[in-house]
């Protein structure tokens, strides 16, 4: 008997469009991919998505293999269509007439002005799954505007919260709007497929996305009428609770129950604050923060940071020092939980690679694709032919510039 080594593909059977390009859209469609959807790029011919030509190796970017498209591509197919083209837009319609779903994130509107919109399409197929991303939504008085991830990040508040008193307002450190976007839509499409009745037009403003995981934030704003304001490295919700220096690297602790910080206390030798009163209660401590974290940094600061997380911890304290990308993804923490995948061979690509997998396990399995990331068009020829064209009828349309 086969023992099962990867993890079952929720997803299998379903066909989805991916028209997006550069991030939100290729992320969605990524979570989409690893659990078992058949991912069809649609591209523009002779240049495709534009994150094939972003990224931290200039080399690979030239090559139309950027590290930015790498990153959420795999398992997917490239078909390269001209939809200005009526015989591309005739391509389109075929594969949608065969498809569930169809993601894009164009500006609104634009998908209409090509004579493809929801409206055009649902009449081809009334079953499709529809998912428009955009920066604030398909309506309203920014519909139109362009958006990107940092554009985002300053227009929901999450940049007038991130850093602090001095460095504010700060972008968050990786695109977060537009992964947040991408999350939000493959959820969203994740339950349209589950409908009892499928055909659905899904509207996904980034914006809005970013707004719904804020909601302590906003919350706070709403109900307590707090203006919310940058915290830096501190947890506003209770003390001490933040970032500390230790001897070789900063610590991260919760101690945001009373035990804890009794825990933490005694353990750092400092009995004498428990009972002091400034910092006797959670409030007390709060008003005091940045006095506390003083005290206990006397402590900290005479060994390293790991070591101090280990103790914490084991005594129930939530800690842990803050660890640079390489130094995570080499802990046994990740590496032990088969997060990584491995491509040996990657067209355009010319060396090995490495990939992140979906953050999420099905019964103690990590879901995977088997394909790396396409390179331009590489199966469009053989997807043209699943939808009847013949060996003539593509060098046609390859001759012409309509694939």
């Amino acid at each position: 008997m086969a023992i099962e080594t990867r993890a079952s593909a929720p997803l299998s059977g379903v066909r989805v469009l991916d028209l997006t390009n550069v991030l939100a859209g290729p992320f969605a469609c990524h979570q989409l991919t690893h659990m078992g959807a058949e991912v069809i790029k649609v591209e523009a011919v002779g240049r495709g998505d534009l994150a094939r030509n972003l990224g931290a190796d200039p080399d690979l970017s030239a090559r139309g293999m950027g590290i930015s498209f790498l990153a959420q591509n795999a398992g997917k197919r490239s078909l390269t269509l001209n939809l200005k083209d009526p015989r591309g837009k005739e391509a389109l319609l075929r594969l949608v007439a065969c498809a569930d779903v169809l993601v894009e994130n164009f500006r609104p509107g634009v998908m209409t002005r090509l004579g493809l919109g929801y409206e055009t399409l649902k009449v081809q197929n009334p079953r499709l799954i529809y998912c428009a991303i955009s920066g604030y939504g398909q309506d309203g008085p920014w519909a139109g505007r362009p958006a990107y991830d940092q554009i985002v990040q300053g227009a929901s508040g999450v940049m007038a919260v991130t850093g602090d008193a001095d460095s504010a307002p700060m972008r968050v450190g990786y695109p977060l709007a537009d992964t947040v976007g991408g999350l939000t839509a493959a959820m969203a499409i994740c339950a349209a497929l589950n409908a009892p009745e499928r055909g659905s037009f899904i509207d996904v403003s980034m914006l809005e996305a970013v707004l719904a995981t804020m909601g302590w934030v906003v919350s706070n704003h709403l109900i307590g009428g707090v203006d919310p304001q940058p915290q830096g490295n501190e947890n506003p919700t209770s003390a001490p609770s933040g970032t500390f220096q230790c001897a070789d690297a900063p610590i991260n602790i919760a101690a945001n129950k009373d035990e804890q910080w009794v825990l933490l206390a005694r353990h750092l030798g400092r009995d004498d604050l428990i009972g002091h009163p400034d910092f006797a209660t959670r409030e007390n401590r709060k008003a005091n923060r940045f006095r506390l974290r003083a005290e206990l940094e006397t402590v900290l600061a005479t060994r390293p940071a790991r070591d101090w997380a280990r103790e914490l911890n084991a005594l129930g304290v939530p800690a842990g020092a803050v660890l640079s990308v390489p130094e995570i993804l080499a802990h046994p923490q990740v590496a032990g939980r088969d997060f990584l995948a491995h491509f040996a061979d990657v067209p355009g690509v010319g060396r090995p690679i490495d990939l992140v997998r979906m953050g999420a396990m099905f019964d103690g399995l990590r879901p995977s694709v088997e394909a790396p990331p396409p390179a331009l068009g590489q199966d469009s020829g053989a997807i043209l032919r699943e939808l009847g064209y013949s060996d003539d009828d593509i060098d046609t349309l390859r001759r012409e510039g309509v694939t």
